[in-house]
C-alpha cells in the first residue's frame, strides 16, 4: 500500500512537470478567438518545434496577445555597430543613483514617482521599485537617447528614454531585410543591419498567418483577426491602440499609420493601466522577461526590456510591467513579444540578459525573431 501511494506521488509530480515543460514552449501561441486560424497555429507550433530543435527559433508563451491570447519568445550573438550620423555615445561609469534625477528631468518628465533617491520605493501596487541607475547615454543633433536600470521586486529592468526632432527615427526592421513567415535572425543582427542606435525585439509577426502588419509606412498584410488589439505609431509619432475588428488596414494607412504591432495586450492606456489578472492566462501569470513600448504625454518614447528566468532575476507579470510603465510617467504603452525574445540592443551591445537560445544554450543567449523596433537613420 505505501509503495503504490509513493508511486501515485511521483507519477503525479512528473505529470505536472511534463505540463509545465510543454506550456512553457507551447501554450496557446497566439489564441484569437478565431476558428478559421486554427490549423494555421497548430501547423506553426508543430514548426516551432522542429525549429527549436534545429536552433533556428521558437516561440515562447509568456507573453498574452489582445483578448485572451498568448504567444511567444528568440536565439544568437550580439555584434558590434555604431552611434548613427555624427553621434557622441557617452558610457556613464558612475551607477549611482543620485544620477537618476538628472536624467529624469531631462527627459521632459517629472511623473514618476521615483528616480530622484537611492534606495527603493513603492507604487501604490506594493510593488518595489529601486532609483533609476544611469547606464548610457547617446545624443547627437536629432536624437538623444538615456538608458536607465531599475530593480523592479527583485528583477532588473532596462529602461531607454528617447527624445527625437523627428518621428522618421522610429522604425521596425525585418530579419535578413525580408518580410516572411519565419524568416529570422537575432535582434542585434537585425540591429546591426539597419545601423541601429537602440533596438528591441519587436512581435514576431512571422509566426502568425492573419493580422495587420504595416511596417514603415508599407502595408504587408491585411488580414485582420477578430478582436486583436494592436499598436499603431502614426507619422505624427503618437501612439494608439485600436481593434482589428473596427478599423481596416487601408484606413489605417489613409489615417497616416506608419506601424502597427500586433502582439499585446495594451498596458497603459490615456495614462492608467489597462491589464488586470484575467490577462494573464496560463503561463503568462508567471513572472517572465518582458518587452514593451510606450509613449510619455511629452512625446518622450520609453523602451523598456525586464530580465527573467534567471537566478538575479524572476521576471515579472504583465500586471507588475504595466505598472511600472505608468510609474515612468508613460501614457500609452503596449506589450511585446517576451520570454526568451526579450532583448535591448544599445550601439551594438546587449543590454539584457536574453534566455531564449533554445535547448542547452543559458543565459545571454538571444532568440531569432521575425523583426525588431528601433531608433536609427
Amino acid at each position: 500500500m505505501r509503495k503504490h501511494k509513493y508511486l501515485c506521488a511521483y507519477l503525479l509530480v512528473l505529470a505536472v512537470f511534463t505540463s509545465y515543460v510543454i506550456m512553457d514552449t507551447f501554450v496557446i501561441a497566439h489564441v484569437y478567438g478565431d476558428a478559421s486560424d486554427a490549423g494555421g497555429v497548430t501547423a506553426q507550433l508543430e514548426a516551432d518545434d522542429s525549429a527549436e530543435d534545429n536552433g533556428t527559433g521558437d516561440t515562447d508563451t509568456s507573453q498574452a496577445h489582445g483578448p485572451g491570447g498568448k504567444h511567444g519568445d528568440g536565439s544568437g550573438g550580439s555584434p558590434s555597430g555604431g552611434p548613427g550620423k555624427g553621434g557622441k555615445h557617452r558610457h556613464s561609469k558612475s551607477e549611482s543613483a543620485d544620477s537618476s534625477s538628472s536624467s529624469e528631468s531631462s527627459s521632459g518628465s517629472s511623473s514618476s514617482s521615483f528616480g530622484s533617491s537611492s534606495g527603493s520605493s513603492s507604487d501604490t501596487s506594493g510593488t518595489d521599485i529601486s532609483a533609476a541607475t544611469s547606464k548610457d547615454s547617446y545624443s547627437d543633433d536629432n536624437i538623444s537617447i538615456k538608458l536607465n536600470e531599475y530593480t523592479v521586486s527583485g528583477t532588473v529592468v532596462h529602461v531607454a528614454e528617447v527624445k527625437t526632432d523627428s518621428t522618421e527615427y522610429l522604425k521596425t526592421a525585418f530579419a535578413q531585410g525580408s518580410y516572411g513567415k519565419n524568416v529570422t535572425a537575432t535582434t542585434s543582427d537585425i540591429a546591426a543591419g539597419v545601423n541601429a542606435i537602440l533596438a528591441i525585439n519587436g512581435d514576431y509577426y512571422g509566426t502568425q498567418e492573419k493580422g495587420y502588419v504595416i511596417r514603415n509606412g508599407k502595408l504587408y498584410r491585411s488580414a485582420a483577426v477578430s478582436g486583436r488589439e494592436d499598436l499603431v505609431i502614426y507619422s505624427d509619432g503618437s501612439f494608439k491602440i485600436i481593434n482589428e475588428s473596427e478599423v481596416t488596414a487601408e484606413q489605417l494607412i489613409a489615417k497616416g499609420a506608419v506601424q502597427t504591432l500586433s502582439f499585446g495586450p495594451a498596458l497603459v492606456e490615456s495614462g492608467t493601466v489597462s491589464v488586470d489578472s484575467d490577462d494573464e492566462v496560463g503561463r503568462a501569470m508567471a513572472s517572465n522577461p518582458r518587452t514593451a513600448i510606450g509613449i510619455k504625454s511629452d512625446g518622450t518614447y520609453v523602451f523598456v526590456v525586464s530580465d527573467g528566468r534567471t537566478d538575479e532575476s524572476e521576471g515579472l507579470s504583465l500586471m507588475q510591467l504595466a505598472e511600472f510603465m505608468k510609474e515612468l510617467g508613460v501614457k500609452t504603452a503596449y506589450n511585446l513579444d517576451g520570454g526568451g525574445s526579450s532583448t535591448m540592443v544599445f550601439n551594438g551591445t546587449v543590454v539584457n540578459t536574453p534566455t531564449g537560445g533554445g535547448i542547452g544554450n543559458g543565459s545571454g543567449s538571444e532568440r531569432k525573431v521575425s523583426d525588431i523596433v528601433y531608433i536609427g537613420y
